[in-house]
């Protein structure tokens, strides 16, 4: 992605079905579960560069001991420097008791982390500040053992502020930052008023019940509870991912199928897909169960986690990803006019890879079938060297952008600065025959579009080809979102910036005004949430006339060459990524009110002025 933004949070859960002796036998460590869980982390370290955060749960603790335990970090490799200091307290005990491994028993009393119920979770802050403060796990503590919990999550709610108000809690600074700590006071709130009508015997089925009813926005939680349960739990659309898989000696649960079948070495089918609305939920005894908690609404999982964020390992991933780009072929070739003799190739590293093979593949089919076209219509005109010539004929790829090593400057000013950000991507020279080369380069997808206005199309221009393509495997980013991505301000899209545009050409600007009294009167009848208003502004323009005016506006005004460029539709999204049907951010159709709230919220926001989140 050449425009960078923040996402989707990774979760990793374990729970041990066995004695830490066991897995010394059987597994050659008592370590077992920790070097799994950061097996998980690490495989899941593209959902979260902000920080990382571990807690455990040891089980039959003696009185008075500590059982559970938290370490968070917002070091620049935030997994390592947590694991290196659990690391270092391993070392540590190993120096004054150096047969301690023998003893897997006394290991779990010695170490803050060794426990039967561990959480990781891996943060790219959507909302507060990058403190470690603000790192998942979340811990809420209490002198009775099942009322302590610890909460991490990949998440955004909408309804914070009425989160609060329904526990009658009064949030301070910190609290109104962050997302997470009114989930955990709901979900606490639940917690100790179900130990106080059953003590001992608490119902986790009917806490998540409860509280989760509540909660507006796309969701994958995971909560350990002080007496030894645990639950993993989805939102009723299903927006965000999550999995889950369970044998004779744990029960593992993550964002990514992949990074399961990675960790634990196992086959597609056995990583199961928690659906909407259900959780996983294991109780202190190790019996786990899967049990419908929401009403199950219409599957809107996130399909960016296919474009995008979710690791391409994953078998299902990979082939959508390659028929996103298969399926721009079409539009390309007509782009082109089917000359793949003077068109060149290419893809904005790294994300964008696997679409360009699927692209690549659809040009190779159309290549294919003009050779049998005109190897059939030379009947037995043709000798040895014509046919050679024929059947030789390849479709031009080359590594054409290079990403290089992120550039930092001492430099402030902002006209040095942007000199400096023109340099994030360089080219290679001799690539391309100048003026006679057409050069298509794809990307996963334009949010923004100063990367490419600032240095990739101005590199690209250097090696001097007649035309510069640049092809998206997602459809135009057009609205904000809400439930994991940091994507929440209207006038950073490129697609609103060119229908803005539009509208100025045909003096049409007056219609904003009109939309933003229309926002503001819902607001005032507390119906902000009915309707996503700002369709209208792109109500009068095709998705070719939007993608022309954005192709004016990467466009440099002293890059001389033409540049178009091509977005997925979103029937070719849907055909490609037929589980994951969330469109929002394209085509406005919201799962929850609340995503009409914020998108009209954000519409207020740039109409005023204020640089702020729409929720």
């Amino acid at each position: 992605m050449s425009d960078a933004i923040k996402h989707e949070c990774g979760l990793a859960f374990i729970r041990l079905l066995k004695p830490f002796s066991y897995y010394q036998q059987q597994q050659g460590t008592a370590l077992y579960g920790l070097n799994k869980l950061y097996l998980l982390m690490e495989k899941q370290h593209n959902r979260g560069q902000d920080g990382a955060g571990i807690a455990s749960v040891k089980l039959n603790a003696e009185p008075g001991y500590p059982f559970m335990h938290r370490l968070r970090s917002v070091a620049q490799q935030a997994i390592a420097d947590l694991f290196s200091q659990v690391g270092k307290e391993i070392n540590e005990l190993e120096k004054s008791q150096p047969d301690i491994r023998k003893h897997p028993g006394l290991m779990k009393g010695h170490l803050n982390f060794m426990g039967e119920l561990l959480l990781g979770h891996l943060r790219y802050g959507t909302q507060g500040k990058n403190n470690v403060e603000f790192c998942h796990p979340f811990i809420k503590r209490d002198i009775i053992p099942a009322r302590n919990l610890a909460l991490a999550g990949n998440f955004n709610l909408v309804n914070t502020e009425e989160l609060f108000n329904m526990v009658d809690v009064n949030p301070g600074d910190f609290q109104k930052q962050s997302d997470l700590a009114a989930m955990m006071e709901v979900v606490h709130h639940f917690i100790v008023k179900d130990d106080a009508a059953n003590p001992g015997n608490m119902s986790i089925p009917s806490i998540l019940k409860n509280a989760f009813q509540h909660f507006d926005g796309g969701y994958n939680v995971c909560g350990l509870i002080g007496n030894g349960d645990s639950f993993v739990i989805r939102d009723a659309h299903g927006i965000r991912p999550s999995y889950y898989y369970a044998n004779n000696e744990v029960i593992v649960a993550a964002s990514e199928r992949a990074a399961i079948r990675t960790s634990f070495h196992v086959g597609e089918n056995e990583v199961k897909e928690l659906m909407p609305g259900q959780a996983l939920i294991v109780k202190s005894d190790g019996t786990w169960t899967v049990e419908q908690i929401l009403e199950p609404q219409a599957r809107r999982a996130c399909s960016f986690e296919r474009i995008y964020f979710s690791r391409g390992g994953d078998e299902k991933i990979y082939r959508e990803r390659i028929g996103l780009g298969y399926r721009l072929s079409s539009n390309v070739l007509k782009a082109i006019n089917n000359d793949l003799k003077h068109t060149i190739f290419s893809f904005i590293p790294n994300t964008a890879e696997v679409a360009f093979y699927g692209l690549l593949k659809g040009m190779e089919d159309f290549l294919n079938q003009i050779k049998v076209q005109r190897i059939m219509a030379w009947d037995k005109d043709f000798d040895e060297e014509k046919l050679t010539e024929m059947i030789n004929r390849k479709i031009r790829v080359e590594k054409v952008a290079i990403k290089d090593v992120k550039m930092r400057t001492f430099i402030t000013e902002d006209s040095n600065r942007s000199e400096m950000v023109q340099h994030v991507y360089d080219v290679t020279y001799g690539t391309v025959q100048p003026n006679v080369d057409t050069l298509v380069v794809i990307d996963d997808s334009i949010v923004r579009g100063t990367t490419l206005k600032e240095s990739i199309v101005r590199m690209l221009s250097r090696l001097k080809p007649v035309k510069i393509i640049v092809v998206s495997s997602a459809p135009q980013i057009r609205y904000p979102d809400c439930y994991g991505i940091d994507m929440s301000k209207l006038g950073d899209f490129i697609a609103f910036k060119a229908a803005l545009s539009l509208l100025k050409d045909r003096g049409q600007l007056g219609l904003l005004d009109e939309l933003y009294n229309k926002c503001k009167d819902l607001r005032e009848k507390g119906q902000l949430h009915t309707e996503n208003v700002v369709k209208q502004v792109y109500g009068s323009f095709t998705p070719q006339e939007i993608s022309a005016k954005i192709a004016e506006l990467i466009t440099a005004p002293e890059v001389a060459v033409p540049v178009e460029v091509i977005y997925q539709t979103i029937e070719d999204l849907h055909d490609a990524c037929p589980g994951n049907l969330g469109d929002w951010y394209f085509t406005g159709n919201y799962p929850t009110p609340g995503g009409n709230r914020v998108v009209n919220m954000a519409f207020i926001n740039f109409m005023e002025g204020k640089d702020v989140r729409g929720y």
